[in-house]
């Protein structure tokens, strides 16, 4: 395939991902974040291994673990923190430094050279999210925006590590073994710090197959494919897609309103895109 192809379907999986806040907050229980991230993961990685039908071997084990914690488990339970302790529009803001980083530990980790389009993409990706976002009366939380940089520097991390790291098996197998690595071990903080999950009436199941089936499975195999392919720091711009996905659906499902600065982010996010997606173009040719 082109790499244009590549491209756009690793685009998907952060698009996809722009759908969950709306999901979780219009069909699923409130108050349980990591007992969802449990049940997003976990169901979806044992419905893949059952279709692949191999588990890992050898240090594939401890590895698959690793990358499931920082995937998943590790970015997950630092992402609701987050999102608890500050505003929306903050959280995101925090997230968004992630391309940056990963730029940095793909320099340290694979050799790869910092370009400067990279890192001006990568700036003007958080301007965008900023303006999309970030309200005036946004207010700081300490450890909320320490736990948002863990989440970014724990998923920066897996990133690297997944395009490092690369089994002699398909992304779907490779994708199977993280999803249930991460849901087993964020099974037992659920258990531990969270009430029981009352009985889930239809809507809420819909929630679940949605978030697990399409929001988790189908996602991450696009994501982890889109790293076996192209370069980390070309697939984390892409990550830049997510927030605004969310706005447009906030403002076409919900009828929230688009402020000009939130249209300029829309414009200035897909610019941060197209510059960290030409950087690697370059460097390719």
């Amino acid at each position: 395939m082109s790499r244009l192809t590549d491209t756009a379907l690793t685009a998907l999986a952060p698009a996809i991902w722009g759908s969950t806040y709306i999901v979780t907050t219009q069909l699923l229980p409130p108050g349980l974040p990591l007992t969802v991230a449990a049940l997003r993961a976990l169901p979806a990685g044992l419905c893949l291994l059952l279709i692949v039908r191999r588990l890992p071997w050898g240090a594939w084990w401890w590895k698959s673990f690793v990358l499931g914690a920082l995937n998943f488990s590790l970015f997950w339970a630092c992402l609701f923190v987050s999102a608890y302790r500050l505003p929306g529009g903050v959280a995101a803001t925090v997230g968004a430094i992630q391309p940056l980083i990963v730029i940095a530990l793909a320099r340290v980790v694979l050799g790869s050279p910092v370009k400067l389009l990279s890192v001006l993409g990568g700036l003007a990706g958080i301007a965008g999210v900023a303006l999309l976002v970030l309200s005036p009366q946004a207010a700081l939380d300490p450890l909320g925006v320490a736990a948002g940089l863990a989440g970014a520097v724990s998923m920066a991390c897996g990133t690297v590590m997944s395009r490092r790291w690369k089994p002699p098996v398909s992304p779907l197998t490779f994708t199977a073994w993280q999803l249930t690595a991460g849901g087993l071990l964020l099974l037992p903080a659920a258990l531990w710090l969270e009430p029981g999950l009352p009985v889930p009436t239809l809507q809420n199941l819909i929630g679940f197959a949605y978030l697990g089936l399409i929001g988790a499975a189908l996602t991450y195999l696009l994501w982890f494919r889109g790293l076996a392919r192209l370069e980390p720091s070309a697939v984390a711009a892409l990550g830049f897609l997510s927030p605004l996905v969310a706005v447009l659906l906030g403002w076409s499902l919900l009828g929230q309103a688009l402020t000009a600065p939130q249209i300029t982010g829309v414009a200035v996010v897909l610019a941060s895109v197209w510059i960290s997606q030409r950087a690697q173009a370059g460097a390719s040719r």
